[in-house]
């Protein structure tokens, strides 16, 4: 990432981008939690990516180099906390499952950021204990640093509809699928059949931002029908893939 921006402090306030908005590059010396109330928010950073719909939010720890991306019109809510409280224990970008309490909790806290009032200090503090039993969701995308796998990436990032095997692909690439079996396993730790659907579910939430109709996504990234991706939708992420968290309170 070129011209890395340093922000001390991570702030905690409320912004809007609109859909294919950018926030370039950057770290802060605190940790950060981010969430997007409205649409899909992704954060990069050299080690992969990570997609969290309205009902997942990104902890992003103190010192981590990371852009945001926008997909579709984005309510975001950001929460800054000192290297002191790491209510996960977590050094890595994790996604994290929000539960209604502490999507409610997260907008009322970014909605008056200057207040440092006792209310505001006890809605931090359950914030917090909400943080902590926030559940881990397996949404990161890595980014393989084998040349072999790095072309593999390629292929199935332009086309996540590519359906050919894993020998078909390495005969495209000059690999074997053993081989690039092996690299898989090794270097992070997935199956083949594995690292697709993560690739093609990344995909998925990208068109759903941008209204895609889901028979269309399904085919778009691969699945034989609709019924088959609003499954595996609904066992990644604990609703089909039409459902819509409700609007946080005014």
């Amino acid at each position: 990432m070129q011209n890395i921006r340093h922000t001390p402090v991570a702030p905690t306030r409320t912004q809007r981008l609109t859909s294919g908005g950018e926030i370039d590059a950057h770290h802060h010396d605190d940790h950060q939690i981010v969430y997007a109330s409205h649409g899909i928010i992704a954060i990069t950073t050299d080690a992969g990516s990570w997609v969290a719909p309205a009902t997942r939010a990104l902890w992003i720890p103190a010192g981590t180099v990371h852009r945001h991306q926008a997909h579709g019109e984005l309510d975001l809510h950001f929460v800054g906390l000192p290297t002191t409280q790491n209510p996960l224990g977590l050094d890595t970008p994790t996604v994290l499952s929000v539960s209604p309490l502490l999507r409610e909790l997260i907008v009322a806290y970014t909605r008056t950021p200057d207040d440092e009032g006792p209310q505001r200090r006890r809605l931090r503090a359950v914030l917090l204990d909400q943080l902590r039993v926030s559940p881990q969701q397996p949404l990161h995308l890595p980014t393989p640093s084998t040349p072999l796998l790095r072309e593999l990436h390629a292929i199935l990032r332009a086309d996540p509809a590519d359906n050919r095997s894993l020998d078909e692909l390495g005969r495209q690439i000059g690999a074997g699928a053993r081989t690039l079996s092996r690299h898989l396993r090794r270097e992070l730790g997935l199956t083949y059949p594995q690292w697709r659907t993560q690739i093609r579910l990344h995909h998925a939430l990208i068109l759903l931002a941008d209204q895609t109709p889901i028979t269309a996504v399904a085919h778009q990234c691969g699945w034989s029908s609709a019924s088959t991706f609003i499954d595996v939708f609904r066992r990644t992420f604990g609703h089909t893939p039409g459902a819509r968290p409700p609007k946080p309170s005014d």
